[in-house]
């Protein structure tokens, strides 16, 4: 039963979300709310429909919605163009972050921010302003100054594009961020400066959805809820044990 409280805290409700791709139908019926200062973590095995419902949810023209609702900071979602989604506070690591030659970070991230600014009827910041800024958020990422300096992810390697993805979204100080397999193809020592950004921009106002395959991700963001997707379904929900569960016994042992 979800009280007056749950939802007055809601920043994302998904209800009965159903979405397909080419006329196949991915998602099959998806229920998921979300709380300010929650983190959630989105587990299942490829082809079940992580990525899918990342897509959905930030407006991918490659896929239809066939049923149901997405209500956002009390907003309907799924009516707004993928623009005004991302200045409304929503944000999508890429798995698979691409490269943007010839626009440089400052001026890309200068576009974005002030962007969405005017979204929030705010004045757009002076240079001066958004090079403090800058310069506070990448010191919080750990962020080399001569990355910043370069042309979006040109020449970055795959842990470089990840620490800037959240460098961005340190810049950006989204309601809602969505990694998908943030921790994909990271070492060790990657994962954990990326992780520590995350934590660093956790807040009580915001909330996080961590889509992963491994439960080492988690060791460093623990979520409050782990849902496992199987199919286009949520099949199992619990705490951050249910991802230890999981290691020990597969998909297999916990959907079938």
């Amino acid at each position: 039963m979800v009280n007056d409280q749950m939802v007055n805290n809601s920043v994302l409700e998904i209800r009965n979300l159903h979405a397909s791709i080419a006329g196949k139908e991915i998602l099959k019926g998806i229920n998921l709310q979300i709380g300010a200062g929650e983190t959630h973590a989105i587990m299942g095995p490829n082809g079940a429909g992580k990525s899918t419902l990342s897509a959905v949810l930030t407006g991918n023209p490659a896929y239809t919605v066939t049923e149901g609702e997405v209500i956002f900071r009390g907003k309907d979602l799924l009516s707004m163009p993928p623009e005004v989604r991302a200045r409304e506070g929503l944000f999508l690591s890429f798995q698979y972050p691409v490269e943007i030659p010839g626009v440089s970070m400052t001026n890309f991230m200068r576009a974005a921010v002030n962007a969405k600014r005017e979204h929030q009827g705010l004045p757009a910041l002076s240079a001066g302003e958004f090079l403090k800024l800058m310069r506070a958020k990448r010191a919080l990422v750990e962020l080399d100054n001569k990355l910043a300096g370069r042309s979006v992810n040109e020449g970055f390697s795959g842990g470089e594009k990840k620490r800037n993805e959240i460098f961005q979204m340190a810049m950006l100080e989204p309601c809602l961020s969505i990694l998908d397999e943030t921790d994909s193809g990271l070492d060790i020592d990657a994962l954990r400066i990326v992780a520590e950004g995350v934590n660093k921009l956790h807040t009580p106002e915001n909330a996080t959805i961590v889509i992963t395959h491994y439960q080492r991700l988690l060791d460093y963001i623990v979520p409050d809820y782990v849902h496992i997707l199987a199919d286009g379904q949520i099949v199992r929900t619990g705490g951050k044990e249910l991802a230890l569960e999981l290691e020990e016994k597969g998909y297999a042992g916990l959907v079938n």
